[in-house]
């Protein structure tokens, strides 16, 4: 079992999600021949994971980059494990992606590190470009570019920290941002949630449609970068 790091930011998979996506697929597919995509590390949410949780949902095979082909024959004796051709999966809606009607199987959340108060006039983050209007306060949150954050989301979206949601301001760091938290209830450890598919979570569909990236994009960056913790 791998072992998290408190302060580092954590991509939760959530491999019931994946299965109710798959099942549902497969109630509609009419018993065709079931290929899942398994590329670009099953799109950052690990192969290995992914392919165990596929293959007892129903799926037959899979198409893999020719690189991990090897090591998942290995790891799936009995399917069909296929360096080229297309899935009829469509990733979008065993991922639960933006715009499917899949469940979103990634969940990205950090901790607040520090809580400082602001300034008006005061800035943060790199060059300044942020610079609090009135007093306020603010929470250094872990999850920065190295992790998948895109820089651009800065003073564009906003995270959840317990109930509420509160903007990320400035540019976003490499492995931390600034989130405006005014007069909220904010702790140090706090659970600070990017994304998720909770009734109350940002969107990863905002992340979309502010960077122009597809989600794709987005959550393989996020889940090759961020630390992985499968949910079962």
């Amino acid at each position: 079992m791998t072992v998290l790091r408190r302060s580092a930011p954590v991509a939760r998979i959530d491999h019931r999600a994946l299965r109710a996506n798959v099942e549902a697929l497969l109630l509609r597919s009419d018993g065709e021949f079931a290929v899942a995509d398994l590329r670009h590390d099953a799109w950052g949410h690990g192969a290995r994971g992914v392919s165990r949780t596929l293959l007892a949902a129903g799926v037959d095979a899979f198409v893999v980059d020719e690189a991990d082909r090897e090591a998942l024959e290995a790891e799936l004796p009995g399917a069909a494990v296929r360096g080229a051709g297309e899935a009829s999966l469509d990733p979008d809606e065993v991922y639960g992606l933006p715009g499917s009607d899949g469940i979103g199987a990634m969940r990205l959340s950090g901790s607040v590190l520090v809580v400082k108060r602001l300034r008006a006039g005061e800035g943060v983050s790199y060059g300044f470009t942020h610079r609090a209007p009135v007093d306020t306060r603010v929470a250094l949150v872990s999850g920065g570019y190295a992790q998948g954050i895109v820089r651009s989301l800065g003073d564009r979206v906003a995270v959840r920290i317990g109930a509420a949601r509160h903007p990320v301001v400035g540019r976003v760091a490499m492995d931390v941002c600034v989130v405006d938290i005014g007069d909220a209830d904010v702790s140090r450890g706090d659970e600070v949630v990017f994304f998720g598919d909770g009734p109350d979570d940002p969107r990863l569909a905002d992340w979309v449609a502010c960077t122009g990236l597809s989600a794709a994009e987005l959550v393989t960056a996020v889940g090759l970068r961020a630390q992985r913790e499968d949910v079962e």
